[in-house]
């Protein structure tokens, strides 16, 4: 009997000891949330949320998905080739505050306090000579981009959040297989949480070649990475230093549309050539060297080489991350939606912004601007899809026309003002895209370009059905239950 009171006694002991210790983690970690770490009040909130009422397992979650890398310097070029690129920044950045840059088209001249801001934080310079070519069918894109992969002849460095080793994979990865072969330069460098199921293994015969290939973040043991929170989203193709391909599409069978829980898969990719392709080039390098460890890349004239006339499209190629000070396409969003005067059009296939982005829509809409929202009737996450909708609903209130595609998945990501200026990338509309992954846009200034988009979104309105007060009004409690609750973790998705 005495030794069953004192194994009682015991066990209870330690079981308060294990809380104690567990409540301590989970203090330690909040007062880091609120006091150390970059972070939205919401989602502090959120994650604290989380910590407390899931103990255990909320630290698990916690390490896995909740750890920043704010102002880890993750992205190194060598000083000398880092001083020609400022240069060239500080030059634009003296000529816009002396009114002497010379704007040839008078949408970027309109939208210079734009130019300035992505040019001041990111390294985003102005350029004006390029010609554009717009996809928005996944097969076109690739038929294209297997086209200049088997035209190159000096180097091609291949980069994408997804890139799977299905149909599409195969014929792409043959075809730099046989350019490595033919003495040309390949690099590839996919996520290997985006690219899950794919690792370094599956490169044999490529880097036997000579081929080098690399994944971003790579994960410690299967599934489990302690970025898993920190993705590159972005999707970068640079051929021989004067094509670059950057958009939505990644490789894979369903971005062909034959996925069968998919089907057509909506989306937007660029195809530029000229001087914007420096800046993908750029962006490219920074996230190799982060990676490649023995072979980085330097700024070597094969890579920037003279380009000659392509058009006359002014272009900023602006990238963001979890390592840098500012959020800086999100900033260029909200720039572009403080500086419409007449119409803001947005597709996007998650819709949950930050307060700052969603004030400025409502501000927009509050002020007489015409503002349209296209989202996917489509989830391929179901929290996010219920967020997304709550706050298409929101905006329906207010006054804005909302259009649910429905052909198959929206998946584009595109801003655009005034059928003047627009944005087209790898960014959502979320926290996702604005604070943690790593993402890449191209801002348009050109009102042919937007043109261009306008008629296909008007294209894409007739695969699309209107939500009307009436109809959002009309959802079951279900429904309202889960957008009650996907709004309450909205911060941290």
């Amino acid at each position: 009997m005495d030794w069953l009171i004192f194994d009682y006694f015991f066990s209870t002991r330690v079981m308060s000891i294990i809380t104690f210790i567990i409540i301590f983690i989970n203090f330690l970690l909040a007062i880091g949330l609120i006091f150390l770490e970059r972070r939205s009040a919401q989602s502090v909130w959120a994650w604290i949320l989380v910590l407390f009422f899931l103990p255990i397992m909320g630290f698990v979650i916690y390490m896995l998905f909740g750890r920043t890398i704010y102002n880890q310097k993750i992205f190194t070029i060598q000083e000398d080739d880092k001083v020609g690129m400022e240069h060239l920044v500080e030059d634009q950045l003296d000529e816009l505050k002396n009114n002497k840059l010379d704007f040839s088209n008078p949408v970027a001249e309109k939208n210079k306090k734009l130019i300035h801001m992505l040019l001041y934080n990111n390294q985003s310079f102005l350029t004006v000579n390029n010609s554009i070519e717009t996809f928005t069918n996944g097969r076109d894109k690739f038929d294209s981009l297997l086209t200049d992969i088997r035209n190159a002849k000096d180097h091609i460095h291949f980069q994408y959040y997804i890139f799977r080793l299905d149909n599409l994979g195969k014929e792409l990865y043959e075809a730099l297989l046989q350019k490595q072969k033919e003495g040309v330069t390949v690099r590839i460098l996919y996520d290997d949480m985006g690219s899950r199921g794919l690792s370094l293994r599956n490169f044999r015969k490529f880097k036997k070649e000579g081929g080098q290939v690399e994944a971003f973040f790579p994960n410690m043991l299967p599934l489990i990475n302690p970025r898993m929170n920190n993705r590159n989203h972005r999707k970068i193709v640079v051929i021989d230093g004067d094509v670059g391909y950057v958009g939505g599409f990644n490789v894979g069978d369903e971005y062909l549309g034959l996925s069968k829980k998919f089907g057509f898969w909506r989306d937007t990719h660029l195809r530029i050539s000229g001087e914007a392709v420096k800046s993908l080039q750029i962006r490219f390098m920074l996230d190799w060297n982060s990676h490649s460890g023995r072979n980085n890349l330097t700024r070597e004239e094969r890579y920037f080489p003279e380009i000659g006339y392509y058009g006359e499209n002014p272009v900023q190629i602006a990238s963001s991350g979890p390592d840098e000070k500012w959020q800086q396409i999100k900033y260029g969003y909200i720039k572009m939606i403080y500086n419409a005067k007449e119409s803001i059009y947005i597709q996007t296939p998650y819709f949950i912004p930050d307060q700052s982005f969603l004030e400025a829509v409502k501000i927009a809409i509050l002020s007489g601007i015409k503002v349209h929202l296209m989202i996917p009737n489509m989830p391929d996450h179901p929290f996010v899809y219920w967020g997304t909708y709550s706050n298409a609903g929101s905006l329906v209130k207010m006054g804005a026309e909302v259009h649910i595609y429905e052909k198959g998945f929206l998946h584009q990501k595109m801003v655009m003002i005034d059928d003047e200026v627009l944005s087209v990338g790898t960014t959502n509309i979320d926290n996702r895209s604005f604070l943690l992954n790593f993402e890449v846009n191209a801002f348009i200034y050109d009102a042919e370009q937007a043109g261009k988009y306008r008629e296909t979104y008007e294209q894409d309105i007739k695969n699309s059905t209107l939500l009307t007060e009436e109809i959002y009004d009309s959802r079951s409690k279900w429904i309202r239950i889960k957008e009650g609750f996907a709004n309450l973790i909205s911060p941290i998705l």
